[in-house]
């Protein structure tokens, strides 16, 4: 998965959507082109075992850091290692949440230049992203960050990538939440069909300047459907 998705819904909608409190004061708004070390949405539970809805920053910076310096390079989670590496291992254990999004963008080379991809639910249901968090104490306070976990991509989805977003459907938001004494049995990816229901959209180039944001980021363009694997804008953070 690239260093690039988007969410869009308000949250009075997520905080519906997800049964959860939201303590984001009102510092949401829309975002067609999320970038790593923005604001973003996520939905964990309390200590008290209360679900909210929180504003984090998009690349985990565990507690035992001694800056925020490298929270670009921990955008993403590897499933295959999450559960063990040194920087994710107690967030995955302890700390796990949900990531909302419209969907995420990949780019594929063509003979042209790179051709950038929309991965978003037909129907224009919201994804979850399994996700995990922590909190950094700093100087100028407490900072919430967190990382997206990702797997190998299945069916069409590895026409545009290797790796994808560890996609959790409804039934299992709940689960991931929760607490458990084998957490690595909920990093099974989703089923085919389930797959399925998800639209690979062609989408213009100006998704590709970090600068650049608004709807017509996900509109569909004429292009090819992929079949190479994607690579990725020079200046994007990768795993």
């Amino acid at each position: 998965m690239c260093g690039r998705y988007a969410t869009t819904r308000s949250s009075g909608d997520l905080s519906a959507l997800f049964e959860s409190y939201d303590e984001t004061d009102g510092r949401l708004g829309p975002d067609h082109n999320v970038a790593p070390t923005d604001p973003v949405p996520l939905v964990r539970v309390t200590a008290e075992g209360h679900r909210v809805l929180s504003l984090g920053h998009w690349g985990l910076v565990p507690a035992w850091s001694r800056s925020p310096a490298g929270a670009a390079r921990m955008i993403n989670a590897r499933a295959e290692t999450v559960a063990t590496s040194r920087a994710y291992a107690r967030a995955f254990a302890r700390r796990r949440c949900l990531v909302p999004a419209d969907g995420w963008y990949e780019w594929v080379r063509r003979p042209g230049g790179k051709q950038p991809y929309f991965m978003t639910p037909r129907d224009g249901s919201v994804l979850a992203f399994a996700g995990i968090w922590s909190v950094w104490d700093g100087p100028g306070g407490a900072l919430l960050t967190c990382s997206v976990v990702t797997t190998a991509a299945l069916g069409d989805l590895a026409d545009v990538h290797d790796r994808m977003p560890l996609l959790l459907p409804a039934d299992r938001w709940g689960a991931w939440l929760g607490s458990t004494d084998r957490p690595e049995g909920l990093l099974v990816p989703p089923s085919p069909e389930w797959l399925a229901g998800l639209e690979i959209r062609p989408v213009g180039p100006a998704v590709g300047d970090v600068r650049n944001d608004g709807p017509h980021l996900v509109e569909r363009v004429a292009a090819p459907l992929p079949r190479a694997r994607a690579v990725e804008p020079e200046e994007m953070t990768l795993f």
